[in-house]
Formats: C-alpha cells, structure tokens, sequence
C-alpha cells in the first residue's frame, strides 16, 4: 500500500485537488481510501461516496488536528492494510503553519492557493518548507503577474520542492501529479517511521482548559514579548 499525505491551509483547494488525484487513480482501478482529519465537523464524505470513494473523517474536538493526526496514523495505515488498499490518502485540517504532520520518506503534499497573497507563503512554516510538492491552486482568478510572483515567492520558501498548477474545478493540471505519484513505494507498516519537523513545544495552562487571563494562571510553557 502507498500512503500519500496532504497539508495546507483552510479553503485553499485540499479537498478538490485530492478528489481529482483520486478520480485519475481509479481510472487505473487503484483501490483507494482517504482519511480526512479535522477538529469539529467535516462534510466531504458524501462528495466523495458519490464518486464510490471510501472516506473515514476523524474529528479532533479541542486537541490540536496535528497532534490527533500523529496520534492515530498507525491505526489509520494497519486499517487500510488490512482491507487491502492500494492507496491511502490523508488530508489534514492545515489550521496550524507551524504544525507539519508529514512522516520521512512518506510523500508529502502541500496544497496553497493564489488568493491567499503574495507573501503567505513566508508565513508558512514547516507545511510548505518541508514539503516535497507544493500544489498551487486558483490561478484562474488572478492575473498571469500575480501567478508568477506568487510561484517565486513558493519557490523562495521551498527551493526543494516540485511546484505544480492545478485547477481543482477542471483537474486541469491533476494528471501530472497522479504521475509523480503513482509509483510511489508500498509500505507494510510505520515502525521506526519519524516526523520530519518536531511539533510545537506548547503545553500550557490553556492547553489544558484554563480560561482566565491573570499571570497568576500562566503556567507550563509561556513565551513573552519584548515591549
């Protein structure tokens, strides 16, 4: 089985990118699942049922989607081992730049968009920087300038990266990622597997459902400003 990850903020195209990648996979009669993580609702299940895609959606409540991500992974890929899929995709809730739920040696997707604007990707942390593919979607509503500065900007925050075009509407673009992809290599397992980024060190009196400001309740790890 391959497992293929997906990260990247709120609305920036996810969602209809891996629906795509996912439509051109059963065209060569791949048998695939895709598990989305998010924090209190999810309502992608019935687009893809419609397209006779298994979906598992796991809600996070009030943990953090990419600590609850790295939580269950293992059970996640044993689940789909288990049932005999050719693919697992994952889909993170990408609430957090910092946080990157991306596994070493396991391909991972950063998907961005061009509405977001020209300098966001400088304030994406480890979710675009560590990313082997970067995905930038929505170029269908900018101008051919603003789709070239946004592209170097990319380029800038991850020289590394393969950066595609895609068009989650048309799947204009799709194809050339269900390539890059296709013959990624099987895994039986994730033991000895590790995340490529550490998480953000923050376990705080509110992490732990403090909800009084006073200092006197600021407890665990708490950064300060200069002022």
């Amino acid at each position: 089985m391959k497992l293929i990850t997906f990260s990247g903020p709120p609305s920036s195209g996810k969602t209809s990118v891996i629906l795509k990648f996912c439509e051109n996979l059963k065209k060569q009669n791949f048998k695939i699942c895709v598990i989305k993580f998010d924090c209190l609702s999810a309502n992608e299940e019935k687009i893809f049922k419609n397209k006779g895609i298994t979906i598992k959606t796991g809600l996070s409540g009030n943990l953090c989607p990419d600590h609850y991500f790295v939580s269950n992974i293992e059970d996640c890929v044993k689940w789909a081992l288990n049932n005999s899929y050719d693919f697992l995709i994952t889909e993170s809730a990408g609430l957090c730049s910092r946080c990157s739920p991306y596994i070493k040696n396991i391909k991972a997707i950063c998907v961005i968009d061009n509405l977001m604007g020209i300098n966001a990707p400088q304030k994406i942390g480890p979710m675009l920087k560590s990313a082997d593919i970067v995905v930038i979607t929505k170029g269908d509503v900018v101008s051919q300038a603003e789709r070239e500065i946004f592209a170097f900007k990319t380029r800038q925050s991850n020289p590394n990266a393969i950066i595609l075009n895609i068009n989650g509407i048309t799947g204009q673009g799709s194809e050339e990622l269900t390539s890059l992809l296709i013959d990624e290599k099987e895994i039986f397992s994730l033991d000895g597997k590790e995340l490529r980024v550490s998480m953000p060190a923050a376990l705080c009196s509110y992490c732990l459902g403090e909800t009084k400001i006073d200092k006197e309740f600021h407890k665990g790890n708490v950064k300060r400003m200069n002022l």
